[in-house]
């Protein structure tokens, strides 16, 4: 059994919306950062290679880059605050289904995207990585 969160949970900020979507094994979806939102992300199925990168100004973590497994075989929620980039990978055999519960409604205006290869995050994509 997963639960996805509830109101008493770390993490929760409020309710804004809830949405899924689905990645097949070797894709790669993000960079992503929100200036106002905060996610939780679970993996309904499947399994996915989170990874997060903080760049905020002031942060004790500025730098620092975080890769999390997660899915059917690592059952976990990950909260991800405003400011922190995000993408994820979709790895082993079969779809992933993510499930991103938000604390306001989606609005395009206060996310910023960057290129998966081309910017400054201290990452690289392993192709290998399935």
């Amino acid at each position: 059994v997963m639960h996805v969160m509830k109101r008493t949970d770390p993490g929760f900020k409020g309710f804004g919306e809830t949405y899924c979507s689905t990645v097949y094994p070797g894709v790669v979806k993000g960079w992503n950062q929100h200036s106002r939102v905060t996610l939780n992300y679970v993996v309904l199925a499947g399994m996915i290679k989170f990874v997060l990168y903080d760049d905020r100004e002031g942060s004790p973590t500025r730098g620092a880059v975080q890769e999390i497994y997660m899915g059917d075989r690592n059952y976990v929620r990950v909260t991800v605050p405003p400011g922190i980039w995000s993408a994820f990978k979709g790895i082993g055999m079969e779809t992933a289904i993510v499930c991103n519960v938000i604390d306001e409604p989606h609005d395009p205006a206060e996310a910023k995207r960057c290129d998966l290869n081309e910017n400054h995050i201290p990452y690289s994509w392993d192709p290998k990585d399935r």
